[in-house]
């Protein structure tokens, strides 16, 4: 429709080339044409859907806003002391100790508020005694807000301190008298007078008797419904379609009711998956109400590890059941009368691999799988079933085709294709295909050795970048063979829903994942119609953040500029430069093709706008060195000057730590048309934006 467009884009002025950087791509000159007339399936907002599971303190800790660790009392009192700072994976918990004679507390078992068993404090004339927590983060002029569960005798005074140092004036106390031998609740107040990151909650009683103390709770109280702001804050600007919750593989182990009802009275459990207490505190509402915060879709996986079919349905009915309906009205109960219609359903979390609770074999899965997906839909007939796939990649990555076959590398259709038994077994009860990949840091799998060995330490940076859209590739070129074996498919394609993918093992704020990120983000663009559904693992990752404070990192910043300013349509983009022949075994990590387009080492991927006025292009330079880039337009008439928006730091692990300046940013520039080519500096992500007549 239009002659082709040289554009030149001077990216900006700070070109640097860093001396300490050696070249491992030289610099060349590559050709690309986008055609614009040849468009593919529109992306689906939820390609930048993320991940959250109980794992660490990634939802306990990192999203909600308790301050209290353990503050049902699941375990005993006791004079240890113990403190973990981290907002992930953190060692330890928190544990409460005396205050006062260490015999005055002992644990009830005969009439516990909650669990096994709640504290007993007993009273004498020899003063205070309770139990505290340490290791609370307070910031001077904020207000903290909680509630403390008591009953006790007439006699006996309660006080509750909020205690930020160590003279007598630095606390604020609360009087809690009257009490009941019934359990009540009592609010809590304070506001923190100076910084502190080893603050104290004690909880004293004075006069004759003794009292229990069943739970107790304390937030900032400027938590939104429960959740960190700070955390929401930052998480809101990703708009990221859809959450998957709560796991994982931490479902297979998790009775979905124990996190219902009255948080107070939600038994704490502990977790065999993951050898940690959990408190229940977030669970379905929860859940519910961080959706809606972020205006995401919720997209729930249910256990089919120790499991069943007929729990499985009842949470189904109680997320999307009339009021009226027994689950439904369980729901409104918990004061949540409208149903959530909850549309996507997985069943199950890596089915496949023997550390998982509840792991079987293939035939049997696919029964399981059926009876399933038959009681979620009798619940409700308009679900989107997600299916627990593992493709041959997944199988060997994780040598879990040997334990289910003889072949490190399975046979399609045979006992370890995962993915192909359930295409062939199940097609009638799945709507999408879960796939998950991880690729690590400092290590890759070797085929011959059927191990993760060491990388090695000249391996060139693109390389390194190119796992995560390595697997990514290794996937659609199993549905291409899926597609030939299994005629089905062609009548009912399946897409997939990759909700679990990350690189593990690296700083989570460092900026070297960033251009792999963007590699993977252009990879699954590429091939939009096959892969519909992501959840990035975890979202927490995508953030910096201590205990009062976050924002987005490196990463995040990536998946805010992809979801700002990248388009929906994407477009043909061919180029003069295919990617490199493999240089390993294909099979475990490595395609028959490597991923990337036709402009190696760089990867251009491009889209129009949903209303077709912008066309937008995304650059990625994954070297160390920088490149030249001529980029022809065809298909679409371009009209004045546009925009790139840019990340380009002058080191590959630059970070962005909460609190401290940012080493890496968005920048932003205008742009020109002319003759020449474009210059992409080393290490970057860019996507351009150019109006279209």
């Amino acid at each position: 429709m239009t002659t082709p467009i040289r554009a030149r884009i001077e990216l900006f002025g700070l070109f640097i080339f860093i001396a300490t950087f050696a070249a491992q791509a030289q610099t060349q000159t590559i050709s690309a044409t986008i055609d614009a007339s040849k468009t593919h399936a529109p992306i689906s907002k939820y390609i930048y859907g993320q991940f959250i599971e109980h794992i660490g303190g990634i939802i306990n800790n990192g999203i909600w806003a308790e301050m209290l660790d353990d503050r049902k009392f699941y375990y005993p009192i006791t004079t240890q002391v113990q403190t973990n700072f981290a907002v992930r994976g953190r060692s330890g918990l928190r544990r409460w100790n005396f205050i006062g004679k260490e015999e005055s507390v002992t644990m009830d078992t005969n009439t516990p508020y909650v669990g096994d068993h709640t504290p007993l404090v007993r009273l004498d004339d020899a003063g205070a005694h309770g139990i505290q927590q340490r290791g609370l983060a307070v910031r001077l002029g904020r207000s903290y807000t909680g509630r403390i569960v008591l009953a006790g005798d007439r006699g006996v005074k309660v006080a509750v301190s909020l205690v930020w140092g160590t003279n007598a004036a630095d606390r604020q106390t609360i009087t809690v008298g009257k009490l009941h031998s019934e359990y009540a609740k009592f609010p809590l107040s304070f506001t923190a007078q100076a910084d502190s990151d080893n603050a104290r909650l004690e909880i004293v009683g004075t006069g004759k008797g003794s009292f229990h103390i069943g739970a107790v709770s304390l937030m900032p109280a400027d938590n939104i419904q429960g959740f960190r702001r700070e955390v929401i804050v930052a998480l809101k600007q990703l708009h990221s379609g859809v959450y998957r919750f709560p796991g994982g593989n931490y479902i297979s182990g998790h009775e979905w009711t124990d996190a219902i009802g009255d948080p107070d009275q939600r038994p704490p459990r502990w977790d065999y998956v993951w050898s940690v207490m959990q408190p229940n505190d977030v669970g379905t509402d929860e859940f519910m109400t961080l959706c809606k915060l972020l205006d995401v879709e919720p997209y729930i996986t249910v256990n089919a590890g120790f499991g069943d079919a007929h729990s499985a349905a009842h949470w189904v009915a109680y997320a999307n059941g009339l009021v009226t309906s027994t689950m439904g009205k369980l729901r409104a109960a918990n004061g949540h009368p409208k149903p959530y219609g909850v549309k996507f359903w997985g069943i199950g979390n890596e089915a496949w691999g023997g550390w998982q609770m509840g792991a079987m074999s293939l035939q049997q899965f696919e029964i399981k799988h059926n009876l399933f997906a038959e009681a979620m839909r009798r619940v409700d007939p308009t679900i989107k079933l997600i299916a627990s796939g593992a493709m041959p990649d997944a199988m060997t990555g994780s040598e879990q085709s040997l334990r289910l076959g003889n072949k490190l590398i399975p046979d399609y259709l045979g006992p370890a294709d995962w993915t192909g038994g359930l295409f062939s077994n199940c097609l009638a009860n799945l709507d999408l295909i879960s796939e998950h990949f991880y690729s690590y840091n400092t290590t890759h799998f070797d085929l011959e050795k059927a191990a993760q060995v060491p990388n090695d330490p000249d391996e060139p940076l693109v390389d390194w970048m190119r796992r995560p859209a390595n697997h990514v590739r290794e996937k659609y070129e199993a549905y291409q063979d899926y597609l030939a074996l299994i005629p089905a498919l062609k009548t009912k394609p399946v897409p997939i829903c990759l909700d679990e993918w990350a690189y593990s093992g690296i700083p989570a704020n460092s900026y070297k994942v960033v251009p792999a990120y963007a590699w993977t983000f252009n990879e699954m663009f590429r091939h939009s119609d096959l892969f519909q559904m992501a959840g990035f693992a975890f979202v927490t990752s995508l953030i910096s953040a201590n205990r009062t404070d976050a924002a987005l990192n490196p990463a995040g910043l990536l998946f805010k500029l992809y979801r700002d300013h990248y388009g929906v349509i994407p477009v043909e983009v061919t180029g003069d430069s295919p990617p490199p022949l493999p240089n390993h075994p294909v099979g475990g990590e490595q395609p028959k093709v490597n991923a990337g387009s036709d402009t190696y080492p760089l990867d251009v991927a491009a889209a129009l706008s949903s209303d077709r006025k912008s066309l937008t292009v995304a650059v990625v330079n994954p070297t160390e060195s920088g490149q030249q880039l001529n980029l022809s337009i065809n298909g679409v008439a371009l009209t004045g000057a546009g925009r790139v928006w840019f990340m380009a730091p002058s080191i590959v692990n630059a970070t962005n730590m909460v609190g401290q300046p940012p080493q890496v940013e968005v920048q932003e520039r205008e742009v020109n048309l002319t003759t020449n080519a474009m210059t992409i500096a080393p290490i970057s992500v860019n996507i351009y934006k150019f109006p279209v007549k």
